[in-house]
This record gives C-alpha cells, structure tokens and sequence, in this order.
C-alpha cells in the first residue's frame, strides 16, 4: 500500500500477506518516520525475534496467547498488547484466522 494511504482494511492488507505455507506473515501497510503499520497473522509456530522498536499488536482477528518474558495470556479479538523493545515475545496456540495489526516507532531500544 502506498504510504499516503491513510486508510487501511483487514481485507486489504491481509491480501498482501505473504502466502499461508510461510511461518512468518508480515505485510507492511505503511511507514512514517520511526512509525510502521503492519498486519501479522503467522501460521504455525511463531517465529519472531526480540525487536530493536517498542511495539503495539492489536488482536484482529483469531485467538491465541501471548507469551512475553515468561508470562503466558490468552488473547481475543480486541486486545492490545505491549511489547517494548528488546523483550522476547511470542505468540501461541494461535486460530487458524488470527491476524494482529502491529504498530512499531521509536528510537532502537525503545522510548523512554
């Protein structure tokens, strides 16, 4: 999507997902400054890395858990979840359908 867009769908950015047989779903919907927008629905187990930017995920679709530094919760449509830069994370017994929206800005490191 082009980054004047100011607009985004599930539907349509979930269409520029890569395909289900990749584990890690990602698909950019847009960037300004230190900020991107994002759709993340992965298949399978989660294979995501600690991230240099804090991060905000908020569940669109599907269920699931989170773990975060140890501790495990159960995730629904509707939830947010924070995650600040460099804390390992990993999402878990995910739907079939799950799909979050993930937002990343700030310094590396995180901001503080």
């Amino acid at each position: 999507m082009p980054d004047e867009t100011w607009l985004f769908s599930l539907a349509g950015v979930a269409g520029t997902l890569p395909p289900t047989s990749e584990p890690l779903r990602f698909s950019v919907a847009t960037r300004r400054g230190s900020m991107m927008l994002g759709l993340y629905a992965p298949r399978g187990p989660d294979v995501q890395t600690p991230h240099d930017q804090d991060e905000l995920y908020v569940v669109a679709a599907g269920t699931g858990a989170i773990n975060k530094s140890g501790e495990r919760r159960a995730i629904a449509v509707g939830d947010v979840i924070f995650v600040e830069a460099g804390a390992s994370h990993r999402f878990e017994d995910l739907s079939d359908d799950f799909a979050a929206w993930v937002v990343f800005w700030g310094p590396k490191g995180g901001d503080v």
